[in-house]
């Protein structure tokens, strides 16, 4: 698992804007969506109170992406959102969409490690594999390549550089018809 780093601290000033600690310079909620797409923990601190307002800014980021047609969260699920923050079913909520989105990031972190060789998630396929090479090897008497890397390819079949002659004077045979 990735090492755990310290959340990126961002001061609210009384002015609503929006200061990066590490870098020094200000920045918009853009720059804080950007942050936590590119996997970065962010906190937003106001300045003066000392309240975390982590929650609220992301509730926005989320409000604007949605208003602006970028909709992953569909009526139904914000209508029952609103639903459980009236109901004694408020308290599992919470623990239901962390879990639910945790699966969702495992699973895609599966998916994605899969993506670039999906076979070798099958059971057996390195064995598989092993005996494809043997066989390739086998087969081609190791001319073609087949033999380990850094290997030299066997010594050239018999009459190779004879097939390679006839096929250079077809070759020019050909390219004279076509004149």
């Amino acid at each position: 698992m990735a090492e755990e780093t310290a959340p990126l601290l961002v001061k609210r000033y009384a002015s609503r804007r929006l200061y990066n600690t590490e870098t020094s310079d200000y920045v918009t909620l853009d720059d804080i969506a950007r942050f936590i797409r590119e996997g970065r923990e962010v906190q937003i601190i106001d300045l003066k109170s000392g309240d975390d307002l982590t929650r609220q800014y992301l509730l926005q980021i989320i409000a604007d992406h949605e208003s602006q047609g970028e909709s992953v969260l569909p009526i139904s699920v914000l209508t029952d959102l609103v639903r459980s923050y009236t109901t004694e079913f408020q308290s599992v909520v919470p623990q239901f969409l962390q879990a639910s989105f945790e699966m969702l990031r495992n699973g895609q972190s599966k998916m994605m490690e899969n993506f670039s060789n999906p076979m070798a998630a099958m059971p057996g396929f390195d064995a598989m594999k092993a005996q494809q090479e043997a066989f390739t090897k086998a087969m081609t008497g190791g001319w073609l390549g087949g033999g380990q890397e850094g290997e030299e390819p066997a010594s050239k079949p018999e009459g190779l550089d004879e097939i390679k002659r006839q096929l250079a004077d077809l070759q020019e045979k050909l390219s004279k018809m076509g004149k």
